[in-house]
């Protein structure tokens, strides 16, 4: 399973990919910035890293983007979160949710469900049918956890300092996405390729 081979490398990496932070706006940025024109970026890529720390920079900065939304949630929702529950391909691999963790300084766990979304709107089929009395009921009765992961302290000090500086990576660097995005829509109709 190449995911399997690709976080194998990653566990070779140091917590913080020794100072390599990577920017996950593939598609530009939806949470918390709003910004088409974002763009993914290595930053701080040296010589001294190898392709584990390009791949462990890649777990750490999606869970980097992830923790952006978690903040909106603790800091402007004022609403305490002490547990995260993992699902999908996140989930798949122990070592991001470990990174998870650390990085969201809260317990990760897992449940019996792979596919969440779907099994939700299975749940709310069955209480819609009359089968559970409530949400709550079918989820008590449906879900269960089948595994907890706490923080490393240590790792979660150093995600911490790591994370601030991917958070002012954005504002750094919004006017140069824009203006690669108005240079490639300038000149994508002038294009020669070969």
């Amino acid at each position: 399973d190449p995911y399997e081979i690709l976080t194998a490398k990653a566990e070779r990496a140091p917590v913080g990919s020794e100072g390599l932070i990577f920017l996950p706006y593939l598609t530009g940025e939806r949470t918390p910035h709003g910004d088409a024109n974002a763009k993914a970026n290595f930053f701080g890529l040296t010589l001294r890293h190898s392709k584990c720390h390009i791949i462990r920079s890649v777990l750490e900065g999606i869970t980097y983007g992830m923790r952006d939304s978690l903040e909106i949630i603790r800091t402007d929702m004022k609403l305490p979160v002490d547990q995260i529950v993992a699902t999908g391909g996140g989930a798949r691999s122990r070592l991001w949710r470990q990174i998870q963790a650390d990085v969201y300084n809260a317990e990760l766990v897992t449940i019996n469900i792979v596919e969440a979304p779907a099994f939700g709107a299975a749940i709310l089929a069955g209480v819609g049918a009359g089968v559970y009395n409530s949400i709550e009921e079918a989820t008590d009765k449906l879900v269960k956890i089948t595994s907890k992961i706490e923080p490393i302290a240590e790792n979660a000090r150093i995600y911490d300092e790591y994370y601030q500086i991917y958070r002012e990576l954005y504002p750094a660097l919004k006017p140069e996405f824009d203006k690669v995005t108005e240079v490639v829509e300038r000149l994508s109709g002038t294009l020669v390729i070969g």
